[in-house]
């Protein structure tokens, strides 16, 4: 009987240990992150998509409704992507600094490479602190 309970208790306890390392992946977090911040520019909520700037770009633009109009303006294939991929990622520093190359199709049938920054936060989250596009979908390497 004891047996069988040290069994399910070692069992029960590699389940939380596996949950919890697979949720704290610095790859897997920032990709579900850059995927909201994706979907609130096609929902136009400016709220939950300026959520995810890191505080160097707020300082940059402290306006929530003047980043949005730069993103429009500026980034229109991330604004409102015709279709998107992942490509490669990449982890800087055990997580400090994480790269993410996002494929796009526009809507204009032009092809795009978004390259992400995200930053890890002093309180562990991560904040998205840049965006580079270049057209093609050709991967340049991060």
């Amino acid at each position: 009987m004891r047996a069988i309970l040290a069994i399910f208790i070692l069992c029960a306890a590699s389940f939380v240990f596996l949950g919890t390392t697979r949720a704290e992946d610095p790859i897997d977090t920032t990709r579900t992150m850059i995927e909201a911040q994706i979907k609130a520019f096609l929902n136009d909520d400016v709220d939950t998509a300026y959520s995810y700037a890191a505080p160097g770009i707020k300082a940059i633009y402290p306006d929530k409704n003047v980043f949005f109009a730069m993103v429009k303006k500026s980034y229109e294939p991330v604004y409102h992507p015709g279709n998107y991929a992942f490509g490669r990622s990449r982890s800087i520093d055990n997580g400090a600094m994480i790269y993410h190359e996002v494929l796009i199709s526009g809507r204009d049938g032009k092809d795009w490479t978004a390259i992400y920054q995200v930053a890890r936060q002093p309180d562990g989250s991560y904040k998205i602190n840049g965006v580079q596009i270049v057209p093609n979908t050709e991967s340049k390497g991060i």
